[in-house]
């Protein structure tokens, strides 16, 4: 059964689920009632996401970015479950889901609750250096740009709104002003420990990625387009494996032709549908 002739209401994806081992898979959408934006949803304003080109061939970029991300990430850090991350936890707590592969940086799964995660993108909360390895939290950093550049984040709060995009990163024209600190140990150029578009996601960890899909009897996908194949190789890997594929997002996905059922709809107001 494809897509195209499935049924399209939740009755239909709880029937399809009932008695299966699943994993999920998630993306921007599943985030977007925390508060979080989408890159691709149907609303979601034009962005041109940092590629790994970019901030590490350009200190001028990389200073801009940081400036950026000194605001955007207390913003993520600040975002709470939704009711959607808060179902995915209770169906793993009933065995129905085994596990998440979440293509979001925001630790929301991990937050409302669900213990087998693979944070396939990495997580804001992390920082690395890219010549020793060495990594820091987050807060860490933020210690040291906050000693210097003092009064930054209070003056550009105060000047006005600050619009987040869904890399944790804050939307400012001006930070030719910021100053930009390395890796404490080897002086290398510090980086989020986020896989950047036109990096590479760890090969354990998709291989380990891969593991948990081939363990399950049905993928789930929620609230990911599926334009980069980072998430669509797991939607093909199920079609070779002949497991049903049940996607819900708002929109068309790439994997949509490979889907057992699809449903145009929100991920929190379906899945909160799917555990009541």
């Amino acid at each position: 059964m494809t897509a195209s002739t499935a049924p399209r209401t939740t009755v239909d994806l709880l029937e399809l689920i009932r008695g299966r081992s699943v994993v999920a898979l998630t993306g921007a959408g599943m985030s977007t009632d925390s508060g979080i934006p989408d890159y691709r949803g149907p609303d979601a304003p034009p962005r041109t996401p940092m590629t790994y080109q970019q901030f590490m061939g350009d200190a001028a970029f990389r200073r801009h970015y940081w400036a950026r991300n000194h605001l955007g990430w207390r913003y993520m850090d600040g975002a709470r479950p939704n009711s959607g991350h808060r179902a995915v936890a209770a169906l793993e707590r009933t065995g129905t889901v085994r596990g998440v592969i979440t293509q979001n940086v925001d630790l929301l799964h991990t937050k409302a609750g669900s213990r087998s995660v693979i944070d396939l993108h990495g997580s804001y909360a992390q920082v690395r250096c890219t010549r020793c390895g060495h990594r820091i939290s987050r807060m860490s950093l933020a210690e040291r740009l906050d000693a210097a550049n003092p009064g930054f984040a209070e003056s550009v709060a105060a000047a006005s709104g600050v619009e987040i995009a869904p890399d944790a990163d804050a939307v400012l024209e001006e930070t030719a002003h910021f100053r930009v600190v390395d890796c404490a140990r080897c002086c290398g150029v510090l980086k989020p420990d986020i896989v950047y578009f036109g990096e590479s996601v760890p090969r354990d960890r998709v291989d380990a990625a891969f593991a948990m899909v081939e363990s399950a009897d049905l993928l789930l996908v929620l609230g990911s387009s599926l334009t980069v194949m980072s998430g669509l190789r797991f939607v093909r890997r199920a079609a070779k494996l002949g497991m049903p594929i049940a996607i819900v997002n708002r929109g068309a996905t790439r994997g949509d032709d490979l889907a057992t059922l699809k449903l145009d709809a929100g991920c929190a107001e379906t899945l909160t549908t799917l555990v009541t």
